[in-house]
């Protein structure tokens, strides 16, 4: 080992620069962090070669002062935080005082500004991180210029990908930072072509215009707007419906107080609320802006600020977990039709024998609230589907609305119902939406007689580390109103004694080591829960209607009109569609009509 020295500031800077400016879309977040905090409502942005010849951005902000200009390309320096009272409850974007001198140590930096009385520029080079200082022309606001990026750092320039591969990095970015701030107007050009060109947004149409320009329109045509605020804490934004899911998490996108984060907790609360409806290994899609006391979240946990910590991370996880669970429940084919194509126009008149048949109610035996898992399972044996009233043969006799399903028309192959909706024809898995509306009487009929626990004869020892053991005692109680009686019995092991009577003995020791682990991870586990629901799911499956029952017209009635009321029904419990609609739009395309 050599003698112990003191770094130099351009080797110290270049470490930085190791931490914060991965590639050029790295510098991108940071520069355009900087202009939001400035107060600017419109960014124009260029790039050159993916951003590795040249990144220049331009703000209409409150510009720097001519003496502040040198110090802004120092390290450490800021004009956002002064005290630690400052660093606590962070407000701005931008806040450590090590990106633009970081990004000077391994590029050709310039920083032109004008506070509106006059402009001054500030060069700085990696090479001996000199600064210059020179008059300028620049209106008010602020023009950083990025060019040669690792030019004195060819190892990392190594490293870099293609121009289209970087430049599609450095676009997610803008992306991500044009969802944050609607109020901001945002120009992109790679070299000298305009990708993009988003006015700033006045009201919630040119926002979802917006957001149909960023995250397709697709998206926004499968979205849920969602406000909820409950004490300090606020969720606004847009979920995508169960129907609307991805092969990967790639449009996701959280915002906490206007930042970009990725946040384990975040990322577990929604995929927790999208439990019930989502279908295997897929993912939901969002853009979801949460709004609390900057006190109450730490920014300052890591380099890039991508992940923040909560104050009181449970407290965090229930409001998003509720939030967006209870906007997911209350999705009824009503709320998703709506978003469909507009009902069929005049010329797609019914014709006058079309058989319109009114509600018709299932008859099932509703289990009271002490009821027991046996009594459930009966319940499900007598949930049959009846008719015994005399249906009315024509629209008129109807005597109102067409429901949001329809009536039905006829039943496809036993396994398929065939209704006339406003807006054209709905397919109907019968099996999959009974199965739905079988489950959720289940789980209400649970929750009404609450979890009942069973004693075990032989009490079953779980080995565990010290952290799991002490994480066990701490929640007993949540354990016990699960169903779970857990005795800490040394520093390194569990005794289980009793269990939920829906819960098989066997991988109940699993289960237990996988609560323990979402503890310690997240603060919050639901996984006892959704081992009882998928008990409860399976007792649906083999109580619902079967393919190839054949059902009368009235009794097809009455599966459509309970959807109608059923929450979640849209998907059946393993997250398959129940309906689809094929709408008089799609139908003129199929037979050619009006070409």
């Amino acid at each position: 080992m050599s003698r112990i020295q003191i770094l130099s500031p351009r080797l110290a800077n270049q470490i930085a620069a190791g931490e914060v400016v991965e590639r050029p879309a790295s510098v991108i977040k940071e520069l355009i962090e900087n202009a939001l905090d400035a107060g600017s409502n419109q960014i124009d942005i260029d790039i050159e070669a993916g951003g590795v010849k040249l990144i220049r951005l331009r703000d209409n902000g409150c510009g720097i002062d001519r003496d502040d200009l040198a110090l802004a390309l120092s390290r450490h320096a800021t004009s956002k935080i002064h005290t630690l009272d400052d660093l606590e409850a962070v407000a701005t974007l931008g806040f450590r005082g090590e990106a633009l001198a970081s990004i000077a140590s391994v590029s050709r930096l310039s920083l032109t500004s004008s506070t509106g009385s006059e402009a001054w520029q500030a060069s700085s080079e990696g090479r001996d991180m000199q600064t210059t200082l020179q008059p300028a022309a620049h209106p008010q606001g602020t023009t950083v210029e990025v060019r040669d990026l690792f030019f004195n750092t060819p190892a990392r320039r190594k490293f870099l990908r293609s121009e289209k591969t970087e430049f599609n990095h450095l676009l997610d970015v803008v992306r991500r930072q044009a969802l944050s701030r609607f109020d901001i107007g945002f120009t992109v050009r790679h070299n000298q072509r305009v990708v993009h060109q988003l006015r700033a947004c006045r009201n919630q149409r040119e926002r979802e215009q917006r957001l149909a320009a960023l995250c397709g329109p697709a998206f926004i045509d499968n979205a849920l707007h969602i406000d909820v605020e409950a004490g300090p804490l606020q969720l606004r934004g847009w979920i995508g419906l169960p129907s609307f899911s991805r092969s990967q998490a790639d449009l996701q996108h959280f915002f906490v107080n206007g930042r970009v984060i990725r946040d384990r907790l975040v990322a577990h609360a929604i995929k927790q609320a999208y439990r019930d409806v989502m279908y295997h290994d897929r993912h939901a899609a969002f853009v979801l802006y949460l709004q609390l006391d900057a006190a109450t979240v730490d920014v300052n946990v890591h380099p890039t600020k991508h992940e923040v910590r909560f104050r009181d991370g449970r407290s965090v996880h229930d409001f998003l977990f509720r939030a967006i669970h209870k906007s997911l429940a209350d999705i009824r084919p009503q709320t998703t039709l709506r978003q469909q194509d507009p009902p069929a126009a005049a010329s797609h008149a019914q014709p006058e024998s079309a058989p319109l048949q009114q509600h018709m109610p299932l008859a099932y035996h509703q289990p009271g609230p002490a009821a027991s898992e046996r009594q459930i399972e009966n319940s499900i044996a007598a949930y049959q589907l009846f008719a015994s009233q005399p249906q009315p043969a024509s629209p008129a006799a109807a005597g109102s609305d067409i429901p949001p399903l329809g009536y039905a028309l006829a039943q496809l192959h036993g396994i398929y119902i065939l209704s006339q909706a406003e807006q054209g024809l709905i397919i109907t898995d019968m099996h999959a939406a009974h199965e739905r509306i079988v489950y959720e009487r289940l789980k209400t009929a649970h929750a009404g007689s609450g979890i009942r626990s069973q004693p075990l004869l032989v009490p079953a020892a779980i080995a565990v580390s010290e952290k799991e053991a002490d994480m066990a005692e701490q929640h007993h109680e949540l354990f016990s109103r699960l169903g779970l009686t857990i005795e800490k019995v040394s520093e390194e092991s569990l005794l289980i004694r009793e269990l939920p009577i829906m819960l098989p003995e066997a991988g109940v020791e699993q289960l237990v080591r996988d609560v323990l682990a979402d503890l310690i991870t997240h603060g919050q586990s639901g996984r006892i829960e959704a081992a009882m629901d998928d008990i409860l799911a399976t007792m649906a499956c083999h109580g619902s209607v079967r393919a190839n029952r054949q059902l009368t017209v009235s009794e097809m009635n009455a599966l459509l009109r309970d959807m109608e009321t059923t929450e979640r029904s849209g998907q059946c419990n393993h997250g398959r569609p129940t309906w689809t609609l094929l709408s008089m739009t799609d139908l003129d395309k199929l037979f050619l009509r009006g070409r």
